[in-house]
Parts: C-alpha cells; structure tokens; sequence
C-alpha cells in the first residue's frame, strides 16, 4: 500500500483492527487516542510498523500541533465514538445529548478540519457513523441524531474537499467495549438476540468494519458514499 494513513480513535476496537489491517497491507500508520496507557497497549500490539500520539480529537489546538508534528497524509480514518449505552428519548436530557455531540459529531469534524492542510492529492477521509442512523430503534434517539449527522456531512464534503475522498461506514452492531455498560451476562443476551434476529445470524467484530475501511481507502473511484456493514439488520429478521 506505501500510504501513510492516520487513524483517529485508533487504540481499541474498530479503529485498531483497521490499523492491524493496514500495517499488514504495508501502509505507515500512525494512531491517536486520549488515554496515554491505551495508547502504549495498542502500540505494543501492532509492533514497531505504529507510530501513536496522545491527543483529545475535541481540541483544535492539539489536533493541529498532532498533524503538523506528522507531516503530509495520505488518509485520513476517524473512529471515535461517543458516550456509550442507550437512553429512552423521554430520559435525554440537555447535557445528554451535548455529550453525545461532542463525543462524537464535534471531533469528526474537528479532525477532518485540521488535517486538510496536510492531505496529499488524492488523498480520502473515512468516517465512521452507526446503525442508529436511521435505524428505529427505541432508545437510540441522541445516537440516532448524531450518527445521522456524521452521515450528512459526507456527499457534501466529497463534493467540497474534492478531489479529496470523502466517505463513511455505518456498523452494524459490533462486538467491541463500546458494550461494556451492559453485565457480561446481559451483553451475551443482547448478542444472542440481536443475531437471531440479523440475517447473517451474528453479531460484527471490528474486523468486518475494517475491512470496509479498507476498501473505502483504497479504491479510488468511490466517494460521497455511506457503506453498511451490519449483516442485513436492516434488512428485518429472517423468515
């Protein structure tokens, strides 16, 4: 690959299993994330091929000190995520949902802003939203509204950054510590329900969405586009 691609939210889960992916198609790959020992452990995991910095994606000024320190990319892969769990919408309160807006939605732009000074031609950004959007389902609704708004934000960037790439991947319900707020006992529940009810009969694993990523890197004739990678949920529950 011989890309250098930064990976936002890049210490855990999706986004380290996309690094993972990366550095074994041959490409540099550096990743940030707000906690220092997550950070070293995800370092340690992918070897001497990753390059890591400690930097909050909701802070402009570290954002840019990060990039500038990094020098030209060539793709850019946010993959932070916001306050875990689901609320009843009669439940979300005010502070609620600013929390999920600056988990989420504020460090998506705030990274693909900063790095623009720094993007090589041809050069692509991949966001990652959630099910949620547009997903229906009870409890979800701050999730729903910021997840959506990730989405929006991408035809309309593929066309204003062009001919930088601009595109996302929707997940579908992953396996990954984004469900630790449940009991292990109820997570294995929630899984077992979610798969008989997923025309692939499973739940996802960061590997299927890095997968996705991949892709979306690589072929240089895609942009503006959402991709949904969650085994047919949508799709309704097999017959």
């Amino acid at each position: 690959m011989g890309k250098k691609v930064v990976i936002v939210g890049g210490t855990s889960g999706i986004g380290l299993a996309t690094a993972g992916r990366l550095i074994a198609a041959g490409a540099t790959v550096v990743i940030a994330g707000r906690d220092k020992d997550r950070l070293n452990s995800a370092l340690a995991e992918l070897g001497a091929e990753a390059q890591g910095f400690v930097v909050d994606a909701r802070d402009e000024q570290d954002l840019a000190r990060m990039f500038a320190e990094i020098g030209p990319v060539d793709d850019i892969v946010v993959t932070v995520t916001g306050p875990a769990g689901t609320t009843p919408f009669r439940e979300v309160t005010r502070e609620l949902l600013q929390s999920h807006v600056s988990g989420k939605l504020l460090p998506h732009i705030a990274v693909v802003q900063a790095a623009l000074p720094h993007l090589a031609p041809g050069a692509s950004v991949t966001l990652v939203s959630a099910a949620s959007a547009g997903g229906s389902m009870p409890g979800t609704a701050a999730l729903a509204a910021v997840n959506a708004a990730v989405e929006a934000t991408v035809p309309v960037l593929a066309l204003e950054l062009a001919p930088v790439r601009v595109n996302a991947v929707s997940p579908g319900v992953i396996d990954t510590d984004w469900w630790n707020f449940l009991p292990g006992d109820a997570r294995a529940d929630v899984f077992a329900g979610i798969a008989a009810a997923t025309p692939v009969g499973r739940v996802g694993s960061a590997d299927d969405i890095a997968q996705a990523i991949e892709f979306l890197i690589g072929n240089s004739f895609t942009t503006g586009i959402v991709v949904r990678v969650d085994g047919g949920a949508r799709l309704g529950s097999p017959q």
